[in-house]
């Protein structure tokens, strides 16, 4: 049986920190909330290698970091449709889910890596340092969008 993702609604009903996972199949950024879920704060990046690997350590960093719930960037199409990439977000998520036992739901990360990328150009980060900063900074961008709409929900 396929597990299901949870809400925005279920994790607001939570409370603490919130776990934040940009997946990528080379890099995978790590952002977690303060508990008052305020500000989202870079944890880095994680590169396992693989998708079982990658859920097994992102799982390890929920239960370092004492959250109570988890968000993962969902890669949807400009026009709303999801293509491989976002069906993949949602596998992994699912592995999440299973492994931690903690509400695990997915948000609309569009335009971010695109906004990463563009904060960086705008401090002159570049090459190598780039490559290591850019995966935590979209999970840390898509928390924050997450916190932002969580505190506007009824």
């Amino acid at each position: 049986m396929m597990e299901t993702l949870d809400t925005l609604d279920i994790i607001k009903n939570t409370a603490g920190k919130i776990l934040s996972v940009d997946f990528g199949d080379v890099r995978t950024g790590l952002a977690v909330s303060d508990p008052s879920r305020m500000l989202a704060s870079g944890l880095g990046y994680i590169s396992p290698g693989g998708i079982e690997k990658t859920a097994d350590a992102v799982a390890e960093a929920a239960v370092e970091n004492g959250v109570s719930a988890i968000v993962v960037g969902l890669p949807v199409n400009m026009d709303g449709s999801k293509g491989s990439r976002a069906q993949r977000c949602e596998k992994f998520a699912r592995m999440l889910k299973e492994r931690t036992a903690l509400p695990v739901a997915t948000f609309d990360e569009r335009m971010t890596t695109m906004t990463a990328s563009r904060y960086l150009n705008e401090t002159g980060t570049r090459g190598k340092k780039r490559k290591q900063v850019i995966d935590t900074l979209s999970a840390q961008i898509i928390l924050q969008n997450c916190l932002d709409r969580l505190k506007y929900m009824n």
